[in-house]
Order: structure tokens, then sequence, then C-alpha cells
């Protein structure tokens, strides 16, 4: 306190702080009226050390700790990184011999990686692109075609900001998925142009004459492309959040390619000098002329008189290709191809997980994860040691004692032995089933997208026993196929409880329950006497019974308790003491108790087969058995439940929308129809695609066969309208398709290889950061190839066919 005084305020402080142990030791409890004291240290053992927990971590067999460094707000990885690596370098000189700091996994190697690959397969897609481009058309106009390309993409940065739209591995991503779709209106544009200026007209009259012919067209099929992507926007969840900078990315390209291709594109072509028929250049115009002249001179020999015949046949030819899609449908349906929520990314480390009963010894948790520890250090030994991995990391207690979680780090997968998948398996074949445990799960691809478990399945009763039951006979069937691994029945048996009830002998004593709970936790735990500063460190000054008379049941049993009279009184006494076990949790649904069985399915895209197998036999048999209960698929399978259900919503949008923006400029309501016919047999392609490139569909196949909606519907426009005009000048209804169809023939043809070959570097990217992003790619890349077959043969089969069925009307 403070004493005032005539001279000032005096401060008064008790200077008896004590810092150490010994200090404590030398406190004077009782002191008699003889002098006699009786100290701290004479009544126990007063000792310096650290607190009790079982959370710790091992790196190498030597005591660690794991840091994670996250970013936010406008942080990018690559600076992040740099940042901390920085960091690390000044700390490492300062700390003490003995300890050391290393970084084990960096995830903006994986982003710069993911990075490069895209802008690698970018470049590679201009080049195959503008390949095509010049081998089809004049050198000249190939370049001023390929050149919309940058143009459109660094207009779209314009817009991109006030999108939200920032430079990431989506956003690139959905670069290169418009990088051949982008130049398709340049190239009907061009291709106009050129043909034109081979009827003997001059650059300027070409490129104005050219682009006011296809204007209309033209601009309602980019119309059209963004109105397919649209619904990429309203995709729910964490999907929606992802993938948002797709549809944000190809609006404001196609955007900006609309305006180059019909106002810039022209300029540029109605300034160009003629073919130049000198050196090099005129080489290459005069390969050019040879390949056009036999390329079109081979449409009008062989696809012509095709195209005649099956316009002949057209019912039959239209039999055949809807016979061809139900085909495609009913292999999907049947759930032969696999479906998955994402294709799944190794990670740069493997990883085991076990869960032990609750209150299993600490002891034993440690004996049970080193054996994980030594069976994964065989394995590494084996195959390449330092060539292999980095280090295995152990933490044990990350969700108590009964836990631990084990992380082999593994080399660069450009000079390791063997995958991450590969070691996980073998991994998970040393180590074996252990008795006794709650779960032991293997994971490649723990933290990459598609991680996780492929099965997660919802039993619901209002009996938790009847529940508990129920889990672990699901559990055990689901453990008898083959291809099922890592099953979890969902419960865990808590810890062994003593209930303890006032025996009225206690409450005659002057006990409460209050009074029997503090003095029990007391012992067993201790009391916080005190917490003071120690330097940088807070220190806590704990008292409680020595551990050799607090580490049995039988320590408890004999413990003594106070009254408040001083008198003691055994604890057995005073309680009565009831065996028993708590749950761990009790999870409810609308009321229900509910419990979670999961397991992982290897190959994940497989989970649909097994899910069926389930709803046939298992599942109804086991709601047979056990009146009231329920069940449903969550986790993984709910999500692509609610992706899909967002997927056919924004289908159905998309289709009304490309509907009236085909109406519109056709005038009509039939032809719409005949134009998006081509739609569905785009599904036809993806399928394909996915088989032949050993893939299973997944959420982004559907988004890729969604964008693909639009896409089909280019070259269908172009041709129909050509149709229309020949009509218009008096041809008849055969001739005026047929002559649109050769006509177009060359556009067609061209667009669908740019949007191809835009796409082909990643579709044969074999690196496994690419693999999630791959599916989207196979969906518009073989989509498109199997449309245009069916632009090129059915729809002009169609056309006539609707005009047959109106001729019949009006008859």
């Amino acid at each position: 306190g403070a004493v005032k005084t005539e001279g000032g305020e005096i401060l008064v402080r008790m200077k008896e702080r004590r810092d150490a142990a010994a200090e404590f030791g030398s406190i004077p409890i009782i002191t008699a009226p003889d002098g006699t004291e009786v100290l701290l240290e004479d009544l126990g053992t007063v000792r310096e050390g650290f607190e009790d927990v079982d959370l710790y971590a091992t790196f190498e067999g030597q005591r660690s700790m794991e840091i994670d460094v996250y970013r936010v707000g406008n942080q990018t990885p690559i600076s992040v990184s740099k940042a901390v690596r920085e960091h690390v370098e000044r700390l490492r000189q300062t700390l003490p011999e003995g300890i050391s700091i290393d970084i084990q996994s960096d995830r903006s190697d994986v982003f710069k990686q993911r990075l490069d690959l895209l802008l690698r397969n970018g470049f590679m897609g201009l080049a195959l692109v503008f390949i095509f481009l010049a081998l089809f058309l004049e050198a000249r106009l190939a370049f001023w075609v390929s050149l919309g390309i940058p143009i459109s993409f660094l207009g779209s940065f314009v817009l991109l900001p006030s999108m939200d739209v920032s430079v990431n591995m989506i956003s690139l991503f959905a670069f290169i998925i418009t990088l051949g779709i982008v130049v398709d209106d340049a190239i009907v544009v061009g291709e106009n142009v050129y043909s034109f200026r081979k009827k003997g007209l001059g650059p300027m009259q070409a490129a104005v004459a050219g682009a006011r012919e296809v204007a209309m067209p033209v601009t309602f099929s980019v119309l059209t492309n963004i109105m397919a992507f649209l619904p990429m926007f309203f995709v729910p969840g964490i999907m929606g959040k992802m993938f948002v900078n797709i549809p944000a990315v190809v609006a404001a390209v196609f955007a900006i390619s609309l305006i180059e291709s019909l106002f810039i594109l022209p300029a540029h072509l109605g300034h160009s000098k003629g073919a130049s028929h000198h050196g090099v250049m005129g080489w290459l115009h005069r390969v050019q002329q040879g390949f056009s002249t036999r390329f079109e001179a081979a449409v009008a020999n062989w696809y012509g008189p095709f195209l005649r015949m099956v316009l002949r046949n057209r019912y039959t030819a239209v039999a055949t290709a809807l016979a061809l899609l139900m085909i495609s449908l009913a292999f999907i349906v049947s759930g032969r191809m696999g479906m998955t929520l994402f294709m799944r990314v190794e990670s740069d480390f493997s990883q085991a997980e076990l869960v032990l009963p609750y209150g299993t010894p600490v002891a034993r948790t440690e004996a049970l994860t080193q054996r994980i520890v030594n069976e994964a250090r065989k394995i590494i030994a084996k195959n390449g040691d330092e060539a292999l991995s980095l280090g295995v990391f152990a933490q044990l207690g990350r969700s108590g004692s009964h836990s631990s979680v084990v992380r082999v780090y593994l080399t660069d997968p450009d000079i390791r032995p063997m995958t991450t998948g590969k070691f996980t398996d073998l991994w998970r074949e040393r180590v074996g089933d252990i008795p006794g445990v709650e779960s032991l799960r293997f994971r490649a691809d723990a933290r990459g997208p598609g991680s996780g478990d492929a099965l997660s399945i919802e039993l619901s009763h209002r009996d938790m026993d009847v529940l508990e039951r129920a889990s672990m006979e699901l559990a055990a069937a689901l453990t008898a196929y083959p291809n099922v691994t890592d099953v979890d029945d969902g419960f865990a048996p808590g810890k062994q409880q003593l209930n303890f009830t006032m025996e009225p002998e206690g409450r005659n004593l002057g006990l409460s329950s209050m009074d029997v709970a503090r003095q029990v936790r007391h012992g067993l735990h201790g009391v916080e006497a005190l917490k003071q500063q120690r330097g940088r460190n807070e220190v806590t000054v704990r008292v409680r019974l020595p551990e050799d008379e607090r580490s049995s049941e039988y320590d408890l049993e004999s413990m003594v308790l106070l009254t408040a009279s001083g008198r003691e009184v055994p604890l057995v006494d005073a309680v009565a003491v009831e065996r028993g076990r708590a749950y761990t949790s009790i999870n409810r649904r609308d009321g229900r108790r509910v419990s979670t069985v999961s397991a992982d399915v290897q190959p994940a895209d497989q989970a649909g087969q097994v899910i069926r197998s389930l709803q046939e036999g298992i599942l109804p048999e086991l709601t047979a058995r056990h009146a009231g209960l329920s069940y449903s698929f969550e986790g993984r399978q709910a999500d692509i439940r609610e992706s899909m259900t967002s997927l056919f919503q924004g289908l159905a949008m998309a289709l009304l929308g490309i509907y009236a923006m085909l109406a519109i400029p056709f005038r009509s309501y039939w032809q719409p129809l005949i134009i998006m016919f081509s739609i569905p047999f785009g599904l036809v392609g993806a399928v394909a695609g996915h088989l032949i490139m050993g893939y299973s569909l997944s959420l982004l196949s559907m988004f890729g066969m969604l964008a693909l909606s639009g896409v089909v519907v280019n070259d269908s426009l172009v041709l129909v309208d050509f149709a229309n005009r020949a009509r218009r000048a008096g041809a008849g209804m055969t001739e005026a398709i047929l002559g649109a169809a050769i006509q177009r023939f060359r556009p067609v043809l061209l667009t669908t290889l740019t949007t191809a070959a835009g796409l082909a570097p990643m579709i044969m990217e074999t690196s496994v950061q690419a693999k999630f992003l791959i599916p989207m790619a196979i969906s518009l890349g073989f989509g498109i190839v199997f449309a245009t077959l069916i632009t090129l043969g059915i729809v002009p089969c169609l056309y006539m066919i609707i005009e047959d069925v109106l001729r019949l009307r009006k008859c």
C-alpha cells in the first residue's frame, strides 16, 4: 500500500517473493509458541518441473514441434514462403547447439509447379492453334487471327479486377479453356474474309463484306458461350467458391474477343498486304495454297457425296445418333465409369492416423505409434533412404492421449523411386491390422483435392444401444469388400468412468457433493496456489498429492476427506461408487441420435458401386433388423448430390438462355432446336474421352460438359444461318443445306481443331498437379470433336426433317 506523510507518499511493500523451488520449501507453515517451525518442505516435496501434458511430437526420433504458417488477406503463397524462409535463416544463426530448424513442407512449391504447368501448357496450346490456322489459312491471316488470343487475354485484365478475380491456378486454367475457343469467332470472320479474297475482292472490301455477313451469328455464338458458363457462378458451397473464377474469366475473355473479331480483326485484314511470293514466306504461301486446294477438292469429292447420301437416309442417321446417345447415358447411369467429387491428387507426404479407445494408457499409444514409425523406416531403408524420404514426424495426443499422427515427408516426385500412393499402400500392408484400435487410416492425399473418406453413411435411431449395434454391423459388412479400406464404425467408447453418489453417512458428517468433488479434484489434479512471472515465462505453483498416491483406482478409494470440523473421513464411507463408461460425443439430427460409419474406397471413383451394393442388400437388411433405424449418405456423397443438383439446375437455365439467344436472330421456334441438337452429343464425346484417357467422371467433368453446351452450338449456328441465306436467295432445301455444309466445312473443322489443340497439352499432361483439372479439359476437348461430327452430318439431316414435318403440317 502507501503511507501519506508530511514529506510525501511512501510505498510499503513486503519483500518475501519466492521464485525457485528451494525458496518455496523454506516457507513456514506452522510456528509454535516456543519458536519451532514446520516448513513446507517438511510436509511435502517441492520440485520444479513441466506441466503434465500428453501432447508431444518427434522428428526422426528427436523431440520437436511443428509450426504451420498460413497466408491471410492478399498475401500470396510465394511471398509468404519467401518471408518464412528468410526468417528461418535468421533464426538458425541464433539457435543454441543441439537445436535445429528446417522446412519440411512448402505448399508454395506445389503452387509454383501448377502455375508453371499451366503457363507451359498454355504456350504449347497457342503454338498448336497457330500451326493449324497457318495450315488452313494464309500465314498473314493466321497471324492476325492468332493475335486475337493475346488481345482478348490482355483486355480481360481490365475487367477481371472489378469481378474480384486474381491470377491463381483456377483462373489460369480458365484462360487455357478459352485458348482454343476464343479464336472461334475470329476464325469464322477471318475465314469468311479469306473466302471473299479468293473471289477477287480487294483487302478492304473483303474485310468489310466478310465481317458484315457473319456479324449476327458470331455475336450470338459468343453470347451462347458466355451463357453456358454462367451457371457456374451459382454453384453452392466450397465448390462454388473455388471455381467462380472460371465463368468470370471466360465471360471477360469472350466479351473482349467479340469486339476484337468484329472490329479490330477486319481492320487488320483490310490493311494487310497480299501474300509474299518470294523467299521463305513465298514458299510457305505455296505450301499452304497447295494444301488448301487439295483440301477443298477433298471436301467436294468426298464429303459432298457422303453428306448427300446421309441426307437421303436422314431418318436412319438421326436414329443411329440417338441410339449412340442412349448407350452413353446408360453407361453413365450404370456406374461403370465411376464418379467422384475430385480426382485425388497425391500429397508430398504420407500420413497414418491412429485412434485408440478413450482412456488407453499413454504408454500403449506410444508403443503402437513407434511400431508404425518403425515400419515406415523399414520401407524407406529398402527403397532409397534419403532419395525417398526427408524424415518421419510423429505427433502423440493431438486429440487426446489415445491418438497419434505419423507423417512421412517424401522427396520431390521427380527423384523419388515410388509415388506417395505406392508408399502408403506398402506402409498399410506392413503395419497390418492392430487389435483393439478404434481406427487406423493411411492417407496419400491429405490436404489435397479429393481427400477424405469416400464413404460416409449416417445411421439414425433414438436408442443409443441399437445405434451402436447397427454401426458395428455395417462396419463389419464394409470390411468384406476387397476395395474398401480404413473402416470406422463411428463409435468411440469413452473413458471408464466412476460415478459418485453421496451416502447418508457422508451428509450426516457435514459433507456436500460440492465438498467431495472439490477435494477429490484437488487431490488428483492439484490446486493452483499461485501464478507469477519469471522472466518471460509464467510459472504456476500447484499443490497436489504425490504421484504414488494418485496413480491407481486403489489410491482413489483410499483418499481421505476433511470435514468442516476438521474430522478425517475415508472417501468410500462418504460416497457410493458406481463404474461406467462415458460416450465421447453424442450427435443428433432432428432430435434423433446419429452415428457416422466411414470408409475409404480404392479407387475412390468406385464408391458408387459399393453404395449400390449396400442399398440393394446390406442396408435394407439392417433397417429390417433394427426397427426405427434410418440412414443417409453424407460427406463426399452429399457434396456430389448437392453439386449435381446445382449443375442440373444450371444446365436447365443455360439451355433456356441458349434457346432464347438463338430464337432471337432466327425468329423461329424450331431452328434453335436444330442447332441445340448437337449439345447432348457432346456428352457422347466426353464419355468416350474419359474412357480413352482412363479417367472417371468427376465434378470438373460435369463442369466441362456444362460449358460444352454453349461451345458446340457455334458451328451449327453459322451452318444453319448460311442455309437460311441460301434459301432466301432461291436455292432448294437440299441444295441450300448441302451447300452451306460444304462451304462451312473448313471453318467448322478449323474451330474444332483449334479448340482441341488448345486443350491437348493439358489433356496429355502427366504431372500429378494437373490431375484434378484434366477431366474438364477432356470433356471439352473430346466433346467438341464428337459434336463436330454431329454438326457436319446430323444437323443437316435434322434441318431437312424439321422441314419435312412443317411441310406435312401445311398439307
